[in-house]
């Protein structure tokens, strides 16, 4: 869990600090959880979070000193709980973690996981939520524009375009709705909308949550999603501002068979 006002994203890769990537991978050196060096650890990422958004279930996967390896015969085994080993007596390493880390970064858990695991590739889905105010706008609208994301679609008109790197913009919305908030501030209601999806593309969330609050202003109807996501009628995304990174949270990443632990 980590709140991202402060830092530049979540991966290191951008070359600013700090990044929440950074904080824990110093932490991981203060408490030499680390085996090796980075490189050597496996390590994944479920997710890669924008600067100033936060995060409740940011998962990563990593190889870390174990109570339970074996470092005979020049070779480093660790016992699974396969093997009928209690994790118990293992260290405790959301404590340990906690102590090292930044009050703005937490752990919540950890668990055990197969060789062949990917933070990132195992994730079976992802859900955010973005947090507003409701003030005037307009929910029924917002939500019947909600509907029209469910399903697979091409979302080119909806992201930051990276075709370096992504040439499939298709992607499959399992859940889109606008849910209260039990907080209010200053006697108005908080709202958020809840996505859930397999992935999503960059600024994705953000793009899709403006072109829904210019439907809850009034500016554009509903519609205007079937004609975004029709890119053979819009086969160039038109110039908008993307909403504002603070209120987004990437709340859970699903596995199968996982079953996290907490000091």
């Amino acid at each position: 869990m980590y709140f991202g006002q402060r830092f530049y994203g979540f991966a290191s890769e951008a070359q600013l600090e700090p990044t929440v990537e950074s904080e824990i991978f110093a932490a991981l050196k203060k408490t030499r959880l680390l085996i090796g060096e980075r490189k050597e650890a496996h390590y994944s990422r479920c997710g890669r979070t924008d600067k100033g958004v936060s995060a409740f279930g940011q998962v990563i996967a990593l190889y870390l000193r174990s109570k339970y390896m074996d470092t005979s015969d020049d070779k480093i085994t660790v016992h699974m709980p396969s093997d009928n080993i209690s994790d118990e007596k293992e260290i405790d390493y959301v404590r340990v973690l906690n102590r090292a880390l930044p009050k703005d970064i937490r752990v919540i858990g950890w668990c055990p996981i197969p060789f062949d695991f990917h933070a990132r590739f195992s994730c079976l889905s992802r859900e955010y939520k973005y947090f507003f105010f409701r003030e005037d706008l307009d929910i029924s609208g917002m939500e019947i524009a909600c509907s029209k994301f469910l399903g697979e679609h091409d979302f080119r008109n909806f992201c930051k375009m990276d075709a370096l790197n992504v040439h499939n913009y298709r992607r499959r919305i399992t859940t889109f709705e606008i849910v209260p908030c039990s907080e209010r501030w200053a006697s108005t209601e908080i709202m958020a909308l809840r996505i859930k999806g397999s992935s999503f593309l960059w600024h994705q969330v953000r793009c899709m949550a403006a072109v829904l609050f210019m439907v809850g202003r009034g500016v554009e109807s509903p519609s205007v999603i079937d004609e975004l996501l029709d890119t053979n009628k819009t086969f160039r995304k038109p110039q908008y501002k993307i909403a504002s990174e603070l209120p987004l949270v990437l709340c859970s990443c699903e596995f199968e068979g996982l079953s996290f632990r907490c000091s």
